[in-house]
């Protein structure tokens, strides 16, 4: 259908989100005030950070695969040892299989939630811890039905939440947020596995035999990002839980405001591009160019939106904001999504200026890495306890 089709584009990400920056550059919006004269500062601000985690601009695609070697620990070398039998093709679906289910676990881990790592000591909260326990979950072959580092759909189904919670730590003193929900995700990711074949496979289905759907789509050994996105939304959507839908198709991380011409929906799908980022390395291990990167958005989450938050380019009108939690499917936080993504372009565009390099030197998503999302979580750090983000948005753990 040819308005799913449409909402399932970045096209319409920043055509939808650039109505609402249009909306907030109007006075018309109830919620914010955008200052684009602070433009300039925050990508001074965003290429300082750079320059601290990135000294010789060598920087790579913000996705998953960092915060595997959180605080610089090589864990990827043992993954990369328990694979080392496997061909390259099947290297590549186990690590579409480990990035897969630990992107889809990444949501909000809340304040207090803590994973303390075995091997080295360390307690990790939020991305990381959740990237890490997620690892080593994956190692110990949790997710699988023969005790394998890989995801069998039929293991996702029976996965209970209980297997979750041990694995993440989870207890009355150390509370993770939206642990059901989470536990619900992964098996809705084992019914869509097994319903979409010409993706995930016919014989024991895995999500990460989709790089077999992905090489077929190649051309002359170049894959477009866009290609790995469509199909990160044609085969996840229907996981997740409570939202919208036309003619009985999940639209996602599609929300509705008041304000927005046609048919009122704004689409962000940032769990999806967040995905879409994590599962290019894999397939640049196999060899493949990847085409077409800045077609994708910025991600909408709050360290970006805390970012621009942070540093005055946009403004709240009522600052009673501050003081109590917001449903995402409220319109302040959908404008202060659609805000952030229209504003990382903007934020990029000048460090480029900034440091004379081009789209293809910095593209949008070593940018995110370098970059705004570590910038973001920087500036957190300094202003508010726990490193907060501004607003306090109620979270499901399937949408942040």
């Amino acid at each position: 259908m040819e308005k799913i089709e449409y909402l399932r584009s970045p096209r319409a990400i920043r055509e939808r989100c650039g109505q609402i920056l249009a909306l907030v550059n109007e006075g018309k919006s109830p919620y914010f005030t955008c200052d684009l004269s602070q433009l300039g500062k925050v990508a001074d601000y965003v290429i300082e950070v750079m320059r601290g985690e990135y000294p010789d601009f060598n920087i790579p695609f913000h996705s998953r695969w960092r915060h595997f070697e959180a605080q610089n620990i090589p864990r990827l070398a043992k993954l990369n040892n328990l694979l080392a039998g496997l061909t390259p093709l099947q290297q590549a679906i186990a690590k579409f299989d480990l990035a897969i289910v630990s992107v889809l676990l990444d949501a909000g881990a809340g304040e207090s939630w803590r994973y303390r790592e075995q091997s080295t000591g360390l307690s990790l909260g939020r991305s990381e811890g959740l990237a890490i326990s997620s690892l080593e979950m994956f190692c110990q072959g949790a997710f699988s039905l023969s005790g394998l580092p890989q995801v069998d759909a039929l293991k996702l189904l029976r996965l209970t939440e209980a297997e979750l919670a041990t694995g993440f730590q989870v207890s009355t003193e150390n509370p993770l947020v939206g642990i059901s929900g989470r536990s619900q995700l992964l098996q809705r990711l084992g019914r869509v596995v097994i319903a979409f074949p010409h993706l995930f496979g016919e014989e024991n289905p895995r999500p990460g035999n989709l790089v077999n759907y992905l090489v077929s789509k190649s051309q002359n050994g170049q894959l477009a990002a866009t290609t790995v996105f469509s199909a990160v939304l044609e085969g996840l959507s229907d996981i997740w839980p409570g939202r919208l839908t036309i003619a009985g198709v999940n639209l996602g991380d599609v929300w509705q405001h008041s304000a927005i011409s046609d048919d009122g929906l704004v689409p962000f799908h940032k769990l999806s591009q967040w995905l879409t980022y994590s599962l290019l390395e894999p397939l640049q291990e196999l060899g493949l160019i990847i085409t077409d990167l800045d077609a994708l958005t910025g991600l909408p989450e709050y360290r970006n939106g805390g970012l621009c938050l942070d540093l005055e380019l946009i403004n709240l009108k009522d600052p009673n904001i501050l003081h109590s939690s917001h449903s995402v499917s409220s319109e302040l936080i959908i404008e202060w999504r659609a805000l952030t993504v229209m504003l990382l372009d903007e934020i990029a565009a000048n460090i480029r200026k900034k440091l004379g390099m081009s789209v293809a030197e910095l593209p949008l998503v070593k940018i995110l890495q370098g970059g705004t999302w570590t910038a973001g979580r920087k500036i957190a750090a300094e202003l508010r306890k726990g490193g907060q983000p501004p607003i306090q948005i109620d979270s499901d753990g399937t949408v942040f």
